[in-house]
């Protein structure tokens, strides 16, 4: 856009270049005063065919000839400028497009975050903080070239989320889980009923507002539902009669000073600590992690979450171990379980 503003500055200038000549040469050739020159000047660079403001000398006709060749000059110009700015605008929106649907095409196991309002974004900050890939849906232009501007990290498809096409669009078919977070939870609703009836397998999580939305949420497909009510009034119960807890948990799922994180891991095929005890992992001693829970692979019984496992718990391939540490060390965690 800088190139057109230039063009247009200059032809604003050659404009005003014209105007000044224009009315110096009717002052000084016909002797009007500075208003008639200026009225008579304007309506002949812009060739709009009003009579002349007071008869003209044949000097004056000549003068007026040569204005009126500058005039239909610059207009042609003018023209052209605006009809190169819209077609520059229009192919940058195409070649936007394009980019964007590239880009959607090659990506691979990220999220699809429906919505990018106050919680779309906090969701999206999270995720960015955890260096996973996303992918956000939203209907309003004007929000969608302002998160595109604030992440440029992440692609942004303009749409509506309810629709299959759209969630196609976003590759829903790759993604490795989607989060509904629109504001109406009417279209929460429609958006779990069509990404579970595209993807039968996808992790959902849905954001319900008002308290009888949550079994509806469960039943139209939604693998987890939040309510930020219900979670809200249990956290603000909880800052009361157990408040280190809750300074505990907010340092282990949300510092950013200390950078201490709680995060799950799964045991890979072929694993090296897979058949293993935890006392011969030796996680704490590799890695610095405290290991305070696992989720055994499986349905029913075995599939439980098994909280502060002792050292004698073997390890088998398909456990989720829940530990908390810094980034660095869960890094260091997983490189060394595909070890």
């Amino acid at each position: 856009m800088g190139i057109f503003t230039r063009r247009f500055l200059l032809a604003f200038l050659v404009f005003g270049v014209l105007a000044v000549v224009g009315t110096a040469g009717y002052m000084a050739i016909e002797g009007w005063p500075f208003a008639d020159a200026v009225y008579m000047t304007v309506i002949t660079l812009t060739a709009v065919g009003y009579e002349e403001v007071r008869p003209l000398t044949p000097a004056g006709r000549t003068f007026t000839m040569v204005l009126l060749g500058g005039g239909i000059t610059w207009m042609g110009i003018w023209f052209a400028l605006i009809t190169a700015l819209l077609v520059e605008l229009d192919l940058t929106h195409v070649f936007r497009r394009r980019r964007l649907m590239k880009d959607l095409e090659g990506l691979q196991d990220h999220v699809i975050v429906c919505g990018a309002g106050r919680t779309g974004r906090q969701v999206i900050d999270e995720l960015d903080s955890l260096k996973a890939k996303w992918v956000a849906i939203e209907r309003d232009p004007a929000r969608v070239e302002a998160f595109g501007s604030s992440h440029a990290g992440g692609l942004v498809v303009e749409g509506d989320a309810t629709h299959d096409e759209t969630l196609i669009r976003a590759g829903i078919e790759r993604a490795r889980g989607l989060v509904a977070c629109l504001s109406a939870d009417t279209d929460n609703l429609f958006v779990c009923l069509s990404a579970r009836d595209l993807e039968p397998d996808l992790t959902i999580v849905a954001r319900a507002y008002e308290e009888e939305t949550l079994d509806k949420l469960y039943r139209a497909g939604a693998t987890h539902v939040v309510s930020p009510n219900l979670s809200g009034a249990i956290r603000m119960a909880s800052m009361l009669v157990r408040p280190s807890v809750v300074s505990f948990l907010d340092i282990a799922t949300r510092s950013s000073n200390l950078a201490l994180r709680m995060e799950q891991t799964a045991i890979p095929e072929g694993s090296r600590l897979a058949g293993r005890t935890l006392a011969e992992a030796r996680i704490p001693q590799e890695t610095g992690l405290i290991v305070i829970g696992m989720r055994r692979n499986g349905d029913g019984p075995e599939g439980q979450f098994v909280f502060n496992p002792l050292a004698d718990t073997r390890i088998a391939s398909g456990d989720e171990l829940i530990v908390l540490g810094r980034t660095e060390q869960i890094q260091q965690l997983r490189e060394h379980l595909g070890g």
